[in-house]
């Protein structure tokens, strides 16, 4: 069957991709971004597609040409410069059934999630909602997938948050550690969703192992699963976790995804319980989850970077933006290093063009879309800031405050949030 999968390149998506293309189906995946993911997985006819753009029908004829099964895997937590939820989750999705009822009418197979709770209406949840009810009204063959917490050899969003409160020094601070969590391995929902395209199920399924575990349980798990000694959880209270979750909403705000955003504090509020009844879909519980793909060094040191990585972004900003603040305030006396060299106008003039270029690049290094970018331009920088001034005063370099010799460490940050910069 010829199948396109929306969100292909995300943690669900790219598992459902290689499913189906192993099941032998003709697979197109849509993605923001799919360059990555053309060299990764060379069988699937990677497309770009941003859904937030495709929010009329006309913008889906070409794409459902000759398909017989729609999957949506794609998603998004809370609003933000990265994400609109209203366009992604809801209107793209109306667009589509509505374009499909009038082509092949393929099957659709939509990852959604449990709709209701606390947080059911909160834009994450009341979106899928009205996607959800659009479709099962529709008159569309359709399979609405509502996977509990899922896990899987890679990680994204909830899953790296466990990650990374299991890899915490010492104790786990663990807000709502006593809630309920259900869980199923991410390759039980691509079981499902490949039943879904061969005819077997069709409907509205809730998805999650027979286990119930308490957060403070699963994080302990997956702290095992690094390899890491036993450590006592430490209960945070809700008000102490606020001012961290201001900061991941504002952190969304200028285009980082983090898993610390109210709206997943809200959900976690109540737990992650199913209503699922009696299925003859199976699913795999946590322990046997991780048991199966043992970790490696390399989960180790993502689970203990993936919280330091705001910290490093943000402390970079810091040092940019004082670097570029602080000569303002005495423009003068910092602009006299370069008097033996030129007239007195030049060298304020291009001393207030470094600071206006420091303070522009610890600006831009917190907008997600601009930070790649930023990193570089904070490399170039700084390595012309190296050269001109052993070209100029490279007495400097023996100045027992060391201006010359602090550069070195800021490069060497720079290039580790370079490396840890890509999200999936």
């Amino acid at each position: 069957m010829n199948i396109p999968i929306l969100g292909a390149t995300g943690f669900i998506g790219s598992v459902v991709a290689a499913r189906l293309v192993a099941d032998g189906h003709a697979v197109t995946g849509l993605g923001r971004n799919p360059a990555r993911a053309r060299l990764k997985q060379q069988a699937i006819d990677w497309q770009r597609a941003d859904l937030s753009r495709m929010t009329k029908p006309a913008d889906w004829d070409e794409i459902l040409k000759d398909q017989h099964v729609v999957v949506n895997c794609a998603g998004a937590l809370q609003d933000g410069l990265s994400d609109d939820l209203s366009a992604t989750q809801a209107e793209a999705m109306l667009a589509l059934y509505s374009a499909a009822r009038r082509s092949s009418r393929p099957l659709i197979v939509q990852i959604s999630a449990r709709t209701a709770g606390a947080a059911g209406n909160l834009p994450f949840l009341a979106t899928k909602r009205r996607a959800d009810e659009t479709l099962a009204a529709s008159g569309l063959p359709y399979l609405i997938l509502r996977p509990a917490l899922v896990l899987g050899r890679n990680a994204h969003g909830g899953s790296a948050l466990l990650r990374a409160l299991a890899a915490f020094p010492l104790v786990l601070p663990l807000v709502h550690a006593e809630n309920p969590v259900e869980t199923l391995s991410v390759d039980d929902v691509a079981e499902a969703v490949s039943r879904a395209v061969s005819g077997g199920i069709s409907g509205d399924i809730d998805l999650a192992a027979n286990e119930v575990l308490t957060l403070a349980d699963l994080v302990r798990l997956h702290r095992q699963w690094l390899g890491l000694p036993p450590a006592r959880a430490f209960p945070v209270p809700g008000w102490l976790a606020r001012p961290v979750t201001w900061l991941a909403d504002l952190s969304g705000l200028l285009g980082w995804r983090s898993p610390l955003r109210s709206t997943a504090m809200t959900v976690m509020s109540e737990g992650v319980r199913s209503s699922k009844a009696m299925s003859d879909l199976a699913a795999t519980s946590a322990a046997s989850t991780l048991a199966a793909k043992p970790s490696g060094v390399q989960d180790l040191w993502f689970a203990r970077l993936y919280l330091l990585k705001p910290l490093v972004i943000s402390g970079l900003s810091v040092f940019w933006l004082l670097s570029g603040l602080i000569p303002l305030l005495a423009l003068e006396k910092t602009s006299a290093h370069f008097l033996p060299f030129m007239p007195e106008a030049a060298a304020t003039a291009l001393t207030l063009v470094n600071c206006l270029i420091d303070i522009a690049l610890g600006a831009a290094v917190l907008l997600r879309p601009l930070a790649k970018r930023a990193l570089l331009g904070m490399l170039a920088v700084s390595f012309a800031y190296l050269a001109g001034a052993s070209l100029l005063e490279p007495a400097l370099w023996l100045d027992p405050l060391g201006p010359l010799v602090k550069v070195l460490p800021s490069i060497l940050l720079t290039l580790t949030a370079l490396a840890i910069l890509d999200e999936r």
